[in-house]
């Protein structure tokens, strides 16, 4: 008897038997089985991502008011996150994740702190690191600044924490790491935070190393190692992309502690002023002599790693 006739046979068969009792949820008086409440707790259970109890829960609590739902759903979840953080508090964060975000003239570095590898590539962090980015890009961008030349900042771990999640949204980003945390259930840190801006005639590259990209997190990169670099050019290039790449994977990989100039004379491996440094690409030359035949010059840099400077805090 093939597969498909005795599947058949099966589904007949138990047609005809009589039926059984089904098990069914108890639930309030707003909820009956009509097609449309199951459409609202389906619709609150996509909007929110949170489980078919809760959801079902928050709109008994509410009375079938699906916005209210959603705020009780986050007010729960908000408790259970500063619950969870508090308890978690002072457990290590070495792993985690570097965020770039570039819009316009401004760029942004960020970093985001966890305690294992396999939390860093969980969607749900990761949506979090680009909440840091946006809200990070946010206030660089209310700054008001006369550029007549570049303009760089840094925001430390409590200061990144107060910043305010958007222009139409209520609460800051300390308040998204505790439900992060509620989620995930493992410590996490907003570390820090670096911008950029720049006038016209300068110009930032930029390279993240390790990249994670996803679609749903659009133009902001991932990785483990970050960098930008800030040049300055006379005349508009038509490779300054590639150029601004390849300076951003000498400074993630050779990781000077400073520009430096010209005139320096050239190092070795431990160099530490950038343009002294055998470039990375081809190492039979130094950095400033490779800016110098692209006729850019580099101004100032940022590089970030994630988990610097953890293991020297648990040295000390």
């Amino acid at each position: 008897m093939s597969l498909l006739r005795s599947l058949r046979l099966c589904q007949a068969g138990s047609l005809l038997q009589s039926p059984q009792p089904r098990h069914t949820f108890h639930a309030g008086p707003w909820l009956s089985s009509s097609a449309s409440n199951k459409e609202l707790l389906m619709k609150l259970r996509r909007k929110t991502g949170y489980s078919f109890v809760n959801c079902k829960k928050a709109l008994e609590t509410c009375g079938g008011n699906l916005k209210q739902a959603e705020s009780w759903l986050h007010e729960q979840a908000q408790k259970e996150g500063w619950s969870k953080a508090a308890k978690l508090h002072g457990r290590k964060t070495k792993e985690g994740l570097i965020g770039l975000l570039q819009e316009g003239n401004t760029t942004v570095l960020v970093e985001v702190n966890c305690e294992t590898d396999f939390v860093s590539r969980n969607i749900k962090f990761q949506q979090l690191v680009q909440q840091v980015a946006f809200g990070a890009m946010l206030h660089c961008q209310s700054l008001k600044d006369q550029l007549s030349t570049y303009s760089k900042g840094f925001l430390n771990s409590s200061e990144l924490s107060e910043l305010p999640i958007g222009h139409e949204r209520e609460g800051s980003l300390k308040d998204q790491l505790a439900l992060a945390i509620g989620k995930l259930g493992e410590n996490m840190t907003l570390k820090r935070a670096a911008w950029v801006k720049v006038p016209t005639g300068f110009y930032v590259g930029s390279y993240v190393h390790g990249t994670t990209h996803s679609p749903s997190l659009h133009n902001l990169v991932l990785g483990k190692y970050g960098a930008v670099v800030i040049c300055e050019t006379s005349e508009p290039k038509a490779n300054l992309e590639d150029l601004g790449r390849r300076l951003g994977q000498h400074v993630v990989g050779m990781a000077p502690l400073s520009v430096g100039s010209l005139d320096d004379e050239p190092g070795g491996e431990a160099e530490t002023k950038m343009l002294a440094q055998p470039y990375l690409l081809d190492p039979s030359i130094t950095l400033g002599q490779y800016v110098q035949a692209q006729g850019v010059s580099v101004i100032d840099f940022v590089r970030f790693e994630c988990g610097e400077g953890e293991e020297a805090a648990e040295a000390d």
